[in-house]
């Protein structure tokens, strides 16, 4: 993957913290982005990033006032949104102050509880996602330690309070997640989006992660634009700013949700199992989509497709009764290597490699890797090789942040067996 500045920015918040609305609201960037606004009666913070970034926001915080912390809001309870903590309660008790008051909806108590029970797993699961460029085995976060809620938002109610000067507007929306928030301030006209905008496509059907919701998304966003906000803080990303910018950015990032989900559903309805609803909807994407706000460097369109599909179907997708209860990769592989041996197999992903048929290589690849034994060493490295080649290919031309990072994970652990070989 190749990133150019402004997307590695992007993805790893490298942005200086930016004042704004006669320097009262502030934007502070990590891998999230935290949304500070100041009164004269205290400060609201939207969001707190991670426990890796915590100590960075809070010094850039403290850069810019020394007033104590009264509300903090979670746009949802992801870990890079609420965990970065523990400088806040540090400083309260070093000072003596009350602590803030901790908003979130209901259903981000839920989050915490299932973190907790999947605590190995997430920390698994981070390492996939993000090791490639984090290092593997780092401590995110533990949902184990967590700062309670004070102040639930309660199913699709609203909850609005006042601070000093200001008035704090907080909706409730599925989107990237059943928990989220967004908020508005409409003396400054200031919207805080959380991950509804994250300056790129958005992060709709990630495959390591549960399901999100693309028709809800798209509404929301029109709901925000009937705000007509003057600033946007994105969860990602820089300040956007100017009311038409905004609308555009809102319209377009509401019609690509609405297309890849209505397309999806129009095929459903048609009778289409999902390969041919996904290669289908590969070749209408419109080119007005290929949008700045739309540059799919994290979240992308191949993932939404699977995200609406899987919203309304189970697992069984291909239609086909071979697939409803499997046999063993292995096992299929063996019998495809007593029609033809491992080494006309080799050839033919050889030759399909050497075409650019680089998936189709990768397919055939897999019944050497899948069925070989450590009997035939010679042929299974080089089947390992090719195949380390090809997603090495693959990775370089990916777009998307999470897909380049399976590919890398796949490289390394490939890279490991063939090293385990020569034991």
């Amino acid at each position: 993957m190749k990133l150019t500045e402004k997307y590695r920015k992007l993805l790893f918040g490298l942005y200086p913290p930016k004042s704004f609305a006669n320097g009262k609201f502030n934007k502070i960037s990590a891998f999230s982005n935290m949304g500070v606004v100041e009164t004269s009666k205290g400060l609201v913070l939207f969001d707190i990033s991670s426990r890796l970034n915590g100590p960075r926001i809070f010094n850039s915080l403290r850069e810019i006032t020394d007033k104590p912390i009264k509300f903090i809001i979670f746009s949802h309870g992801h870990f890079d949104h609420c965990f970065g903590y523990a400088p806040i309660i540090d400083e309260i008790k070093e000072n003596g102050w009350e602590m803030p008051q901790v908003i979130a909806h209901e259903n981000c108590m839920n989050r915490f509880e299932k973190y907790k029970m999947l605590d190995k797993y997430l920390h698994w699961l981070h390492d996939q996602q993000f090791g490639s460029v984090l290092g593997k085995d780092k401590q995110y976060n533990s949902a184990h330690e967590i700062l309670n809620p004070t102040i639930l938002v309660r199913g699709n109610e609203n909850y609005t309070f006042k601070l000093g000067e200001y008035t704090f507007e907080l909706y409730h929306d599925k989107g990237e997640t059943d928990d989220h928030i967004w908020m508005f301030v409409p003396e400054e006209r200031v919207l805080f989006t959380g991950d509804f905008i994250i300056s790129c496509f958005p992060n709709v059907g990630n495959p390591y992660k549960v399901q999100r919701y693309p028709k809800d998304w798209a509404r929301a966003l029109e709901k925000m634009r009937e705000k007509e906000p003057e600033y946007l803080i994105p969860g990602q990303g820089p300040l956007i700013e100017g009311k038409e910018k905004i609308k555009e950015i809102l319209t377009i990032t509401a019609e690509v949700l609405h297309f890849v989900h209505d397309e999806v559903v129009k095929r459903l309805n048609e009778g289409k199992w999902f390969e041919q609803i996904y290669h289908e909807m590969l070749e209408i994407f419109p080119e007005k989509f290929n949008h700045e706000i739309l540059a799919q460097v994290y979240g992308c369109y191949r993932f939404a497709i699977h995200a609406v599909y899987r919203l309304y179907h189970g697992w069984y997708n291909t239609g086909n009764p071979t697939d409803l209860f499997p046999a063993k990769n292995s096992e299929i592989a063996n019998e495809f290597l007593k029609i033809c041996d491992e080494k006309e197999y080799f050839i033919r992903a050889k030759n399909l490699f050497e075409e650019g048929k680089l998936q189709l290589a990768l397919h055939i690849l897999d019944v050497i890797i899948n069925a070989t034994n450590r009997l035939n060493i010679e042929i299974l490295r080089k089947a390992y090789e090719l195949k380390i080649k090809i997603l090495q290919q693959k990775e370089e031309k990916e777009s998307s942040f999470i897909a380049s990072n399976i590919f890398l994970n796949e490289v390394n652990r490939l890279k490991l067996k063939v090293s385990n070989l020569s034991k």
